[in-house]
């Protein structure tokens, strides 16, 4: 039987070796950052373990705190000898039930010019599966091209017109203003 529980710093140091792993360095936010964020409650991390032996399975760095409503799914990962058996769906299940009362999730998929196509769609298809659509947005995280997935829980409406204000907003919390330069570029798409 599975469960998710709130890790504290300890734990974020241990995952934050696997974050290292897990995504480029352009799109990983600062170790201290994110520790702020635990400890004034704009971030959380949940892991996701096995009641019976305690082990750990998955992790989600999530950030909570914004004037919008949503919660943006920042870092998911499953530990390495548990990948293809389903982790992922399992942590999808637990973070859904979590945020049901939320505007929303938001997910990020950084398309770097060197991975492998098939990457960015299989994480589209996964993320669709859940309910999450594509936004129309025109975003650079890392300065990296990135989409933007979302799933209304709410209101259900396209946020597409608001993701620009959104983002900024979820990372200002987390980093000062030149780390959120840096990180995050952002902007309308104009409609003709």
């Amino acid at each position: 039987m599975l469960d998710m529980r709130k890790g504290g710093h300890a734990e974020l140091e241990k995952y934050y070796s696997l974050m290292e792993i897990d995504f480029d360095s352009r799109e990983l936010m600062g170790r201290l950052s994110l520790h702020r964020a635990l400890m004034n409650g704009t971030a959380e991390l949940l892991i996701v373990y096995e009641k019976e032996s305690g082990l750990d399975l998955a992790y989600a760095l999530t950030i909570v705190k914004n004037i919008y409503g949503y919660v943006l799914l920042k870092y998911m990962g499953v530990l390495p000898w548990y990948r293809g058996r389903g982790m992922g769906v399992e942590l999808m299940r637990f973070l859904n039930r979590r945020y049901a009362d939320r505007q929303g999730l938001i997910a990020e998929i950084t398309e770097f010019p060197d991975e492998d196509e098939d990457r960015v769609k299989k994480l589209r298809k996964f993320f669709a599966r859940f309910g999450y659509v594509q936004l129309d947005c025109d975003c650079r995280i890392g300065g990296e091209k990135a989409g933007i997935m979302a799933k209304p829980l709410k209101c259900g409406e396209d946020i597409s017109p608001l993701i620009h204000r959104i983002l900024p907003d979820f990372y200002g919390r987390c980093l000062s203003p030149a780390g959120l330069r840096k990180m995050l570029d952002i902007r309308p798409v104009k409609k003709d």
